[in-house]
């Protein structure tokens, strides 16, 4: 018989993660489906929904045949299907959309965080579902007109190489900054298209927050997006590109919580991490000098609001604890 390794610390902590996440979205989706009002949506909300169950039940057999607890994530009392619309038409795609693309990037780090088959396997597998779900996200949205594309350039007829250090410098002799190269327009543009749908997100958690403190967090990050996409809108004009517009998707007008605020501040947290990594991308891709450091602040910021986010989690219980290395120094005394 062959003998199974036992996981690694890296992978026991990538299960974790995962397993969060996947309880999480399982709760969104479970509303999501209740008020969908259109079949296609639906449709691709249960198969989500289906998908991702089997996940979190592969990964609580891991854990249970490691001998490991099976962490609590987010149950049945952190959503509430009967409660109102809290979004409009579409906003459930665009939400799985945005949610596929942070899975999408976490399975890929995880996988190279992987020892054992079965563990490459699973991150293989979550995968694949993920870009399936991406790809039928992005089709519907588009099909309704609802999903707006980055702008379209003039395609190259040559190749050119920067000619000196003014193109890094971002120094243009007829102007103040040379135009925006297409590496930073697809960062700059990424980031105004996230953080629009942000905006919506963050207003209608500020509406249904149960706690002042939480109401009141949700509202600066609403705040914080509307600024982002500003600094970066006035990037964009100043190549004399269109910024997009908003979309059609928003908060309706219902105070009714259908999501705990242990569920909702969790979710923040995790668009947050994200945005703090395609920050860090965009820097790296920037050659223009007055670019990273933009992106260098507005990543201090993003940091401070998620930093704001696990001290209001763990001052209210909702943080739960990743499995933690032995404390050599507990054990012997």
């Amino acid at each position: 018989m062959s003998h199974q390794k036992a996981l690694s610390g890296s992978e026991l902590a990538t299960l974790w993660m995962t397993y969060q996440q996947k309880t999480m979205i399982q709760r969104f989706l479970e509303y999501f489906i209740e008020k969908a009002d259109d079949e296609q949506a639906k449709e691709i909300l249960e198969y989500t929904h289906q998908q991702v169950i089997q996940y979190i039940q592969q990964i609580q057999s891991i854990f249970t045949s490691e001998g490991a607890v099976i962490p609590v994530g987010f149950t049945e009392e952190d959503v509430n299907v009967g409660a109102p619309k809290l979004y409009d038409h579409h906003f459930d795609i665009m939400f799985l959309r945005q949610f596929k693309e942070i899975s999408m990037g976490l399975h890929t780090l995880h996988i190279a965080m992987a020892y054992r088959h079965d563990i490459i396997l699973l991150y293989k597998e979550l995968t694949a579902f993920t870009q399936t779900v991406y790809e039928r996200c992005v089709s519907f949205l588009q099909e309704r007109d609802v999903l707006i594309t980055s702008p379209s350039v003039t395609m190259p007829k040559r190749v050119e190489f920067a000619s000196g250090p003014s193109y890094m410098s971002g120094i243009n002799l007829f102007s103040d900054k040379r135009s925006l190269n297409t590496v930073e327009l697809a960062h700059i543009y990424f980031a105004i298209e996230a953080n629009i749908f942000g905006m919506q997100l963050m207003t209608g958690f500020a509406q249904a927050a149960n706690e002042t403190e939480v109401k009141k967090f949700f509202i600066k990050g609403k705040e914080l997006s509307k600024k982002i996409v500003t600094d970066y809108t006035q990037i964009l004009l100043q190549s004399d590109i269109q910024a997009p517009s908003t979309w059609g998707a928003k908060a309706t007008d219902s105070k009714v919580s259908p999501f705990s605020d242990k569920l909702m501040m969790y979710c923040t947290s995790l668009f947050c991490s994200f945005s703090l990594g395609s920050n860090a991308l965009g820097t790296t891709f920037s050659l223009r000098a007055d670019l990273p450091l933009k992106l260098l602040t507005v990543a201090k910021d993003v940091l401070t609001y998620a930093q704001d986010s696990g001290k209001i989690m763990a001052k209210n219980g909702w943080m739960e604890q990743p499995p933690g290395t032995e404390d050599r120094n507990e054990l012997t005394k």
